[in-house]
């Protein structure tokens, strides 16, 4: 299994946040929705690493 940080790792993570809530602004929660499984698409292809794909399931499964 691969080891994923699951500890605070992002610069300015609070700037982060806010331009990822900004970011829903106006949207339906359907649309909302569409836009959160895009975002994760792109970022797990920008990964691209299988394993910690499927490490970073089980522990957002893990998380709930």
């Amino acid at each position: 299994m691969a080891d994923l940080i699951l500890t605070p790792n992002i610069a300015s993570g609070d700037d982060f946040y806010e331009e990822l809530i900004s970011a829903h602004d106006g949207l339906s929660k359907e649309d909302s929705d569409a836009y959160n499984a895009r975002l994760l698409l792109i970022l797990a292809n920008h990964i691209g690493d299988r394993e910690a794909l499927s490490a970073a399931i089980k522990a957002a499964k893990r998380q709930s």
